[in-house]
């Protein structure tokens, strides 16, 4: 990674999150020098996206496919309503950039697939996992596994979120937590914009810690978050010495 210089505007605008004792300002170069990719800009990768272009990100890279509908917008804080009908991912697009112009994003029409995972997740740092289904899921984790980038994982269902930091050769994958698809699982689901916004927040957090290295990141751990009673708690994991996803990694 070479760092970029930050210029005053930006020293300005950063200036109070550089106070952070262990972060300073060779964590901001380190941050400007960072670039991300953002599997869905919806509720939860919403959050992430407008989170790390706050705190100055210096590459993003937007991967959802699709226009806005109504029912989006009770939770998708990158979308607006006269935007309905447009694609939703111009829409995270130019509203980051209203934010922090300073910030590249490259807006990609496309879900992740078989013929885009390679060469997206190459392009970037660190992958950021907040898509609705798990063929998805599952493809990022292989393609991060087999290029040793770090992913966070982050998802929610109802008034639940759970989240933790992938590290390749270090930490279990995605493959070692869920070898399968929940028989449960539905591509619609109940959710409040809120329990999307609080993991997608915390998502940002850990991807800032990866990039910088800030703090003690979620590995080997999964942080489990239940708002209807507040509370939160992390467990152990481990990886499955039979995965067929990390195993060689």
């Amino acid at each position: 990674m070479s760092f970029i210089p930050t210029t005053p505007e930006e020293e300005a605008i950063y200036e109070w999150q550089t106070w952070v004792g262990d972060f300073g300002e060779p964590g901001q170069r380190k941050l400007k020098s960072s670039s991300v990719l953002i599997s869905r800009c919806g509720g939860v990768g919403g959050a992430v996206a407008l989170y790390l272009a706050a705190a100055g990100i210096g590459r993003l890279v937007l991967a959802h496919a699709g226009n806005l509908k109504p029912s989006d917008l009770n939770r998708q804080i990158l979308m607006t309503h006269d935007w309905l009908g447009k694609p939703r991912v111009e829409s995270a697009r130019r509203r980051l950039l209203a934010l922090n112009p300073r910030v590249q994003i490259d807006a990609i029409p496309e879900n992740i697939t078989e013929s885009n995972a390679q060469s997206l997740i190459g392009q970037v740092d660190l992958v950021a996992d907040c898509a609705p289904v798990f063929a998805e899921r599952f493809l990022m984790n292989r393609e991060a596994v087999r290029q040793k980038k770090p992913l966070v994982e982050c998802a929610m269902f109802d008034l639940e979120a759970q989240l933790t930091t992938i590290i390749p050769g270090l930490t279990p994958c995605l493959a070692c937590l869920y070898p399968f698809e929940p028989p449960a699982w539905k591509r619609q689901f109940p959710v409040f914009g809120a329990v999307s916004g609080t993991i997608g927040a915390l998502a940002a957090m850990e991807a800032i810690k990866v990039l910088t290295s800030l703090g003690t990141p979620l590995t080997n751990r999964l942080l489990l978050a239940n708002l209807r009673d507040m509370t939160f708690r992390t467990i152990n994991i481990s990886a499955n010495p039979s995965c067929p996803v990390c195993r060689t990694s």
